[in-house]
């Protein structure tokens, strides 16, 4: 089975709606109605649907595929990465993780939160360092080609 592959704003918002209760099935129907209406718990602040479906048709995205499968981000910013990790984990750069310049050190997950990371991570970053604890995993994600 090929990856399922969408861009970090369309993953970012995937993650957005999970984190604001669309779930499991009722996440797809939403993205199955083809109406950001179907999104309106999750349009607040910077999340803001109204291109959703029109990008995901325009560049191949597989939306409903990608909510129910896994993907793989096909490109990660430095903040877009940031925000990423942010929605799917429900996480705080301010605090849980730190961020540098094409480096995310000190952030901690657990095992089915590092197969997501894995899953999803964009391939011009790295995890270049998985350290186990007694408590998960602490990680440090790198810029593919940076030595840190």
């Amino acid at each position: 089975m090929s990856e399922t592959k969408i861009s970090q704003r369309t993953a970012i918002l995937l993650e957005h709606a999970r984190n604001c209760g669309l779930q499991g099935e009722e996440l797809l129907n939403a993205i199955r109605s083809g109406k950001i209406e179907s999104f309106e718990l999750a349009q607040n602040g910077h999340f803001d649907y109204a291109e959703l479906f029109s990008y995901a048709e325009e560049h191949g995205e597989e939306l409903e595929k990608a909510a129910a499968a896994g993907y793989r981000i096909t490109f990660n910013t430095k903040n877009g990465l940031k925000i990423w990790l942010e929605e799917t984990f429900q996480l705080s750069s301010e605090s849980d993780f730190s961020v540098g310049e094409g480096i995310i050190e000190n952030l901690y997950l657990q095992e089915e939160q590092l197969e997501k990371l894995k899953q999803s991570l964009a391939v011009n970053w790295i995890i270049a360092e998985i350290t186990p604890n007694e408590s998960g995993y602490n990680l440090k994600l790198t810029l593919r080609g940076l030595q840190h």
